[in-house]
Protein backbone atom coordinates (compact mmCIF):
# COMPACT_ATOMS: atom_id res chain seq x y z
CA UNK A 1 0.00 0.00 0.00
CA UNK A 2 2.79 2.19 1.06
CA UNK A 3 4.77 1.82 -2.28
CA UNK A 4 1.74 1.88 -4.35
CA UNK A 5 0.33 5.44 -3.11
CA UNK A 6 3.92 6.49 -3.31
CA UNK A 7 4.60 5.70 -6.92
CA UNK A 8 1.15 6.51 -7.88
CA UNK A 9 1.46 9.97 -6.74
CA UNK A 10 -1.12 9.63 -3.88
CA UNK A 11 -1.94 12.80 -1.49
CA UNK A 12 0.61 12.44 1.66
CA UNK A 13 -2.64 12.14 3.86
CA UNK A 14 -3.39 8.99 2.06
CA UNK A 15 0.04 7.70 1.64
CA UNK A 16 0.36 7.76 5.73
CA UNK A 17 -3.27 7.08 6.91
CA UNK A 18 -3.83 4.66 3.83
CA UNK A 19 -0.90 2.79 4.42
CA UNK A 20 -1.49 3.06 8.39
CA UNK A 21 -5.14 1.98 7.90
CA UNK A 22 -3.64 -1.46 6.20
CA UNK A 23 -1.02 -2.03 8.72
CA UNK A 24 -3.56 -2.05 11.17
CA UNK A 25 -5.57 -4.08 9.45
CA UNK A 26 -2.66 -6.54 8.53
CA UNK A 27 -1.75 -6.80 12.43
CA UNK A 28 -4.86 -7.56 13.44
CA UNK A 29 -4.94 -10.14 11.07
CA UNK A 30 -1.98 -11.51 11.76
CA UNK A 31 -3.17 -11.92 15.39
CA UNK A 32 -6.27 -13.52 14.21
CA UNK A 33 -4.54 -16.12 12.22
CA UNK A 34 -5.79 -19.05 13.90
CA UNK A 35 -9.25 -18.18 13.59
CA UNK A 36 -9.61 -18.07 9.30
CA UNK A 37 -13.01 -16.85 9.18
CA UNK A 38 -11.97 -14.03 11.28
CA UNK A 39 -8.93 -12.65 9.93
CA UNK A 40 -10.73 -10.56 7.22
CA UNK A 41 -12.63 -8.59 9.96
CA UNK A 42 -8.94 -6.53 11.50
CA UNK A 43 -8.44 -5.01 7.38
CA UNK A 44 -12.41 -4.36 6.87
CA UNK A 45 -12.92 -2.35 10.38
CA UNK A 46 -9.38 -0.49 9.50
CA UNK A 47 -10.26 0.41 6.19
CA UNK A 48 -14.07 1.38 6.93
CA UNK A 49 -13.15 3.50 9.71
CA UNK A 50 -9.95 5.35 8.45
CA UNK A 51 -10.41 5.15 4.68
CA UNK A 52 -13.58 7.70 4.63
CA UNK A 53 -12.06 10.29 6.48
CA UNK A 54 -8.76 10.48 3.97
CA UNK A 55 -11.23 10.47 1.25
CA UNK A 56 -12.10 14.16 3.15
CA UNK A 57 -9.25 15.55 3.77
CA UNK A 58 -6.74 14.11 1.40
CA UNK A 59 -9.24 14.51 -1.56
CA UNK A 60 -11.77 16.56 -0.69
CA UNK A 61 -15.26 14.05 -1.11
CA UNK A 62 -17.96 16.12 0.08
CA UNK A 63 -19.59 12.64 1.25
CA UNK A 64 -20.75 12.70 4.65
CA UNK A 65 -18.13 10.36 6.64
CA UNK A 66 -20.95 8.30 7.92
CA UNK A 67 -22.40 7.67 4.44
CA UNK A 68 -18.83 7.16 2.90
CA UNK A 69 -18.08 4.62 5.67
CA UNK A 70 -20.98 2.18 4.67
CA UNK A 71 -20.26 2.37 0.75
CA UNK A 72 -16.23 1.49 1.66
CA UNK A 73 -17.16 -0.87 4.50
CA UNK A 74 -19.68 -2.62 1.69
CA UNK A 75 -16.60 -2.36 -0.87
CA UNK A 76 -14.51 -4.42 1.75
CA UNK A 77 -16.82 -6.77 2.98
CA UNK A 78 -16.91 -7.33 -0.72
CA UNK A 79 -13.52 -7.73 -1.49
CA UNK A 80 -12.24 -8.81 1.46
CA UNK A 81 -15.24 -10.95 3.19
CA UNK A 82 -16.70 -12.87 0.24
CA UNK A 83 -13.93 -13.05 -2.43
CA UNK A 84 -10.98 -13.22 0.02
CA UNK A 85 -12.81 -16.15 1.58
CA UNK A 86 -13.27 -17.64 -1.72
CA UNK A 87 -9.66 -17.42 -2.53
CA UNK A 88 -9.21 -19.04 0.58
CA UNK A 89 -11.71 -22.04 0.09
CA UNK A 90 -10.00 -22.61 -3.35
CA UNK A 91 -6.44 -22.97 -2.31
CA UNK A 92 -7.10 -24.67 0.59
CA UNK A 93 -9.15 -27.02 -1.61
CA UNK A 94 -5.87 -27.38 -4.51
CA UNK A 95 -3.06 -26.29 -2.13
CA UNK A 96 -1.72 -29.70 -3.20
CA UNK A 97 -1.51 -28.66 -6.60
CA UNK A 98 -0.30 -24.71 -6.29
CA UNK A 99 1.66 -25.47 -3.57
CA UNK A 100 3.48 -28.41 -4.79
CA UNK A 101 6.92 -28.67 -2.90
CA UNK A 102 9.69 -30.21 -5.06
CA UNK A 103 11.77 -33.29 -3.90
CA UNK A 104 15.53 -32.32 -3.10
Amino acid sequence: CLLSNLLCGAMPLDVVFGSLATLIGAAGSWYLRKHKWCVCIPPIMANTIIIPWVLRYAYGSEDMILLAMVTVGIGEILAIGVLGNVLLITLERYKNLVFRQQAA
